[in-house]
């Protein structure tokens, strides 16, 4: 090698087969290079300068050849000669610096191999430096070898050797800055430090669990976290081991190529099991058991995958193919080519292969046209096959667009494609709060970005809801309102409303007013507006919602006869997506995967989503306050409201909708009310809670008892409020101790008969203090808010206010007669209410808590307002807010719209724990079955019953069974025993009576219960 003379070299290097002649000198220059003896030091300096000057002289030419000599350079750099040491460190910057980004993959794994703990210090820092200069010089190729870099690394951190040390944090630091993830690049720092300092491990981690995750997580970003998650997965500290769930849980659901987490799985999957079996609090247990999943799905995506992905091997075979016959002493050159191919393939980079053609060049005259075959065969390697696709019909594609959709702050759907077929039914699933009715409005909207305009493809989003500033309208004017439908006329639109039933001897009148529609009625409305829009796309959401088994039908029929409309449709209907879906859409972990077939087989393929329909299978626990006893009333089978003789019409109606109905509800009551659509079922409801007045018959209930109402079109009990949160809701509805929303029924409101009454003076009769009957003409002002037992009358007397001044006490039947029964029935509701209010305070965290037992997440709760939540989510408010202040009744119409199954489930069982009473109207009859022993059947507002009609009288269940509540927690979580009354015999009572008496007379101080005593017998005024 001392004879070689590099100019001539240099001066040749692009003529003809000189080529051979570098590889001639890259054998014999490495077999030099091998040399470590201090004799051999002048030839080995002589062969690192001449490396040296051919790198600064003509590196593209050269690199390949040069490149294979890095190890023994790296060698040479830990020689015990200092002019070897300083020629290596000089050749091998040489090299680094004038070599092709695509080298890097290639001279990677020399460093990693000079890296090894057994080779000198000088050796390894060199190597390390050269991943250093990587990050200026390679960052894509470097960000791509990540998974590689970090675990060779990450040892040296630690080295016991400064140099070593120094130089790896300096390698790992260059190699965070390319990993191109906006939303942890700020934590690179920490965690690099993490690494260097486990014992803060715990405080990078509580920072790094605080990230929102925004961007697609890729293979750079997992291989520098990993590590990271690993040990945090390994702390002693429970609170470090549930952020790191959390985080792997976040970052797994924003991996758009599954294949990006395949290196990283092997060693995540077993630390996020393990830690989730041996975590001992519950909460944090569940977390880890959430992540796990998310993981496990991941892992189970990844191993469906199918590819050949980066083989050298088959990339080297497939070169040599398209290059033809070479010399052996080629081998070098097509070896370093390959590596800078797949170099290419690994950051998907198939449109400048300038620096493979310039290799190529140095070996033959056709390099064009091997790059033109290499090109496709690397794609084809690199192809993922996947879930069948449905391409083998001709249906005109409507929708192929990529999109990322959020709600608020909340990603729903990211980096996602929907692919859409002209006539095609598509059910879509998901769990509630995963975006499904979000993704329609924004479909209808125009705002899924790439989606056709409008003029291209018209959408129509069908929703049963009545908007409250047309509610006054008839049904035909209301289809009329929309402006979309403004070029028909009348008649157009009669004719098809006809269609769906809207008729003038029907059940339902084109010219009735909307507000008199059942629900089934209103989905059927809705339907003949979209009918009339001639869309190309139909968004339905819920479509079932409020119909009997004849109308679903109809819907049925009507959707699978649109074969030239394209429909969408979010239903918890198993049998609807049965018989109507022709593929099935799943949001699943932010992504939207389309299957074809409907939705057994869906099943078939994804067993876990028959949770989406089966009562059974709800993992969910909601639970309701247990409603305590009733002052008065000993036997659960008591009733507590009851219907006598009702009939009612509604306002404009010729004909009565209820007919003589007599109903009653205690607490033992469990009833499910069925009927076809407008037979009368919500309206018997809205009479017996008071919504509506009767023309006919009468309405009681117990002056003690607290009943809960959701509604059939349940959004009315919080449209008024959209603006606040749940929470806040909550605590306005209860702020005084009341429900404010008791106060605005038809049946509080006084009529003219009663406000006439009011004022008309009438005679009123009281015993003086001694004893003495007085009678006197009064006028009732206001009632006081009092009220207590009379025991000679066996019924309630109010504390009023006359004109005048004066004040006495009325019995509840001349109260009734002189138009003051409603003041007395806000007493009664007021004084029951906060006996169920007193058992918690009305405070934010008491709140958030009842909401949560009711299954809202705490985030929705009290961080977001009611009008960004789902339709799902707003039910559950509205159970929520009826259920503070612990109901003996509840009353459900059509609880079942809007809810997924697993909230079924869990509200199902829900009611099956609750000691109450219990009314439900759904067309849901395995809902109605699984809880109701007894139904009531409406048909064309006549009443009948079936089941075990007589149950109720057969329980022998006493109230004095059920559980006493013992303690009250207060906001701040103090805890307070409530002293509990004891029932005393008439004959205890009337010497307590007495003895009492006779402190009083005496002057003597009453301790709390006998001055409560003394107070509620009115014994002061006896003394």
């Amino acid at each position: 090698m001392a004879s070689f003379d590099v100019a001539d070299l240099l001066s040749k290097l692009s003529v003809g087969d000189n080529w051979k002649t570098l590889a001639a000198f890259g054998t014999a220059a490495a077999a030099t290079l091998a040399k470590t003896t201090k004799g051999d030091v002048p030839a080995v300096v002589e062969t690192l300068n001449n490396v040296t000057a051919l790198a600064k002289g003509n590196m593209a030419r050269a690199e390949a050849v040069l490149c294979t000599l890095l190890p023994m350079i790296f060698v040479q750099a830990g020689n015990k000669q200092k002019p070897c040491r300083e020629a290596a460190v000089e050749a091998c910057n040489a090299i680094v610096d004038g070599m092709g980004h695509n080298c890097l993959r290639e001279v990677i794994h020399y460093c990693f191999g000079a890296m090894d703990m057994k080779n000198n210090f000088q050796t390894r820092v060199l190597a390390l430096n050269v991943i250093t200069k990587f990050g200026d010089t390679a960052a894509d190729q470097l960000g791509t070898a990540l998974p590689e870099v970090v675990p060779e690394v990450t040892p040296c951190m630690t080295d016991v050797k400064k140099d070593v040390a120094n130089a790896a944090i300096a390698a790992m630091s260059a190699s965070c800055d390319v990993i191109g993830n906006r939303d942890i690049e700020h934590m690179t720092n920490n965690i690099l430090r993490s690494i260097t300092h486990p014992k803060e491990v715990p405080e990078i981690m509580h920072a790094l669990a605080g990230v929102t995750f925004v961007q697609s997580v890729q293979s750079p970003a997992l291989a520098m976290v990993t590590p990271l998650l690993v040990r945090g997965l390994k702390s002693g500290v429970t609170a470090t081991r549930r952020q790191s769930a959390v985080i792997i849980d976040n970052m797994s659901k924003l991996v758009d190529d599954p294949l990006d987490a395949a290196p990283f799985l092997p060693r995540l999957v077993p630390a996020l099991a393990s830690t989730a079996e041996t975590m001992s609090d519950p909460e944090a247990r569940g977390v880890c058991e959430r992540a796990s999943s998310q993981l496990n799905k991941l892992d189970a995506q990844v191993k469906t995958l199918v590819t050949k992905g980066i083989q050298p091997a088959l990339v080297l075979a497939a070169l040599k193919e398209a290059v033809g016959s070479l010399p052996a002493e080629a081998d070098v050159y097509l070896n370093h080519i390959t590596e800078m191919i797949c170099s290419h393939m690994g950051c998907k980079s198939y449109d400048d292969w300038e620096d493979v053609k310039i290799q190529l060049d140095i070996l033959t005259n056709k390099s064009a046209a091997v790059i033109e075959t290499m090109i496709p065969a690397c794609k084809d390697m690199m192809s993922v096959s996947a879930a069948d696709d449905d391409d083998d019909d001709d249906a005109e594609v409507l929708c192929n667009c990529l999109f990322t959709l959020a709600y608020g702050t909340k990603i729903l759907l990211h980096n996602t494609t929907m692919k859409l077929k002209r006539g095609a039914k598509y059910g879509l699933l998901g769990g509630n709060d995963s975006g499904k009715t979000t993704l329609m409005r924004s479909i209808a909207n125009g705002s899924v970005e790439g989606f056709p305009d409008p003029t291209e493809v018209k959408t129509v989003f069908v929703e049963a809801d009545i908007l409250g500033e047309l509610s006054h309208l008839s049904c035909v004017d209301y289809i009329m309102a929309d402006e979309r439908l403004s070029h028909l006329s009348k008649e157009e639109v009669l004719e098809v409303m006809a269609t769906v039933g809207f008729t003038e001897d029907g059940k339902a009148k084109p010219h009735h007013p909307v507000s008199s529609l059942s629900g089934g009625w209103r989905m059927k409305l809705a339907m003949a507006r979209a009918m009339l829009q001639r869309a190309d796309i139909l968004l339905l959401d819920e479509p079932t919602n409020h119909l009997d088994v004849i109308n679903v039908a109809w819907v049925k029929n009507y959707i699978n006869s649109l074969t030239n409309v394209t429909c969408i449709m979010v239903s918890h209907d198993s049998g609807f997506l049965n018989d109507c879906c022709t593929n099935i859409m799943q949001i699943d972990r932010l992504k939207l995967h389309l299957y074809k077939g409907n939705l057994n087989k869906f099943m078939e393929i994804n067993p876990e989503a028959k949770a989406y329909f089966s009562i059974k299978e709800s993992k969910l626990k909601f639970t309701f306050p247990q409603p305590g006893p009733i002052e008065g009333v000993k036997s659960r089978s008591k009733a507590l409201m009851k219907m006598s003789h009702c009939d009612f019409t509604y306002p404009g109606n010729t004909s009565p909708t209820l007919f003589d109905i007599s109903i009653q509800v205690s607490m033992a009551s469990r009833v499910g009310c069925v009927g076809e659509n407008g037979a009368g079922k919500s309206t018997m409801i809205k009479v017996l809670t008071g919504e509506v007045v009767p023309q006919t018959g009468d309405v009681w209930k117990h002056p003690n008892a607290r009943v809960a109402y959701v509604a059939q079109h349940a959004f009315h009990h919080i449209e008024a409020h959209l603006n606040k949160t749940p929470n806040e809701y909550i605590r306005w509805r209860y702020a005084n101790g009341e429900d404010k929303e008791s106060l605005v029924k038809v049946s509080m409101q006084l009529t003219e008969d009663e406000e006439k009454a009011q004022k008309e003076v009438f005679e009123h009769s009281w015993k003086d203090e001694d004893g003495v009957v007085k009678k006197d003409k009064r006028v009732i002002s206001e009632l006081m808010g009092n009220r207590r037992e009379n025991k000679d009358a066996k019924e309630m007397e109010y504390d009023v206010k006359f004109k005048g001044g004066a004040e006495g006490w009325v019995t509840a039947k001349v109260l009734k007669k002189r138009g003051w029964d409603k003041a007395a029935k806000a007493i009664d509701s007021r004084l029951a209410q906060r006996a169920g209010l007193y058992i918690r305070t009305l405070s934010s965290a008491n709140v958030e808590k009842h909401l949560g037992d009711c299954g809202l997440e705490a985030e929705f709760a009290t961080h977001y307002r009611m009008s960004a939540l789902s339709g799902g989510q707003k039910v559950k408010v509205v159970i929520a807010a009826c259920l503070w202040n612990q109901p003996h009744i509840i009353i459900l119409d059509e609880p079942t719209n809007y809810l997924d199954r697993e909230s079924l489930g869990a509200l199902a069982k829900a009611i099956e724990e609750y000691e109450g009473g219990v009314v439900i109207i759904s067309h849901n009859n395995e809902f109605v079955s699984t809880l109701c022993p007894e139904e009531w059947v409406m048909d064309a507002g006549h009443l009948s019953t079936r089941g075990e009609v007589g149950w109720m009288e057969r329980q022998d269940d006493k109230i004095a069974d059920t559980a006493v509540i013992t303690e009250m927690t207060d906001a701040h979580g103090n805890v307070t025993e409530i002293k509990q009354k004891k029932t005393l015999s008439k004959r205890d009572m009337k010497v307590k009576t007495k003895t009492i008496l006779k402190a009083i007379k005496a002057g003597e101080e009453l301790n709390t219960d006998d001055e409560d005593f003394a107070q509620e017998h009115d014994l002061y005024s006896k003394a």
